[in-house]
């Protein structure tokens, strides 16, 4: 339901936490190396054959000038989730953010923070429960999940 693509083998270590929390939640995914500029045809491809392929969600991941995400949503109708990824190339890892978050009007991608892929995946995972309620069971439990954790880390900060 979900697609995971990033412009670079290098990128998998970050985009890899997308993948593991659509794990978690039962989210079925595909991944991928795809490049907006090393190869062109190959993102092309993938954005307009998203939806046929019964995509729901992209989750894109770049780093540097971070085209990937905005070339992708421009090519699809499908919701496009933009991880900007601090790669050896980039300034700091602000060239990425500034890349994907600031998109032409017409052409939105939802970004998410700075190696962010593990709340791109959660976020890819929201959009998919608003239409499959197994999915949005999931997620609510991962929500009580986190509440009974930050409850006992409160109960030991109190008792230490």
């Amino acid at each position: 339901m979900v697609g995971i693509i990033m412009g670079s083998s290098s990128d998998l270590k970050v985009m890899q936490e997308a993948a593991d929390i659509l794990t978690e939640l039962g989210v079925s995914y595909e991944i991928d190396v795809v490049s907006a500029h090393r190869t062109p045809e190959k993102m092309v491809e993938y954005g307009k054959t998203a939806r046929q392929r019964g995509l729901k969600v992209v989750i894109a991941g770049a780093g540097g000038a971070a085209h990937l995400p905005g070339m992708v949503a421009s090519l699809t109708t499908l919701p496009v989730i933009g991880v900007p990824v601090k790669s050896s190339n980039s300034i700091d890892g602000w060239d990425s953010v500034l890349s994907i978050l600031q998109m032409p009007s017409g052409v939105p991608v939802a970004t998410v923070a700075l190696n962010g892929a593990r709340n791109a995946g959660i976020l890819a995972a929201q959009i998919v429960g608003t239409f499959d309620e197994i999915v949005a069971q999931r997620l609510q439990n991962y929500k009580e999940d986190m509440k009974v954790k930050v409850e006992k880390m409160s109960q030991e900060v109190k008792n230490s």
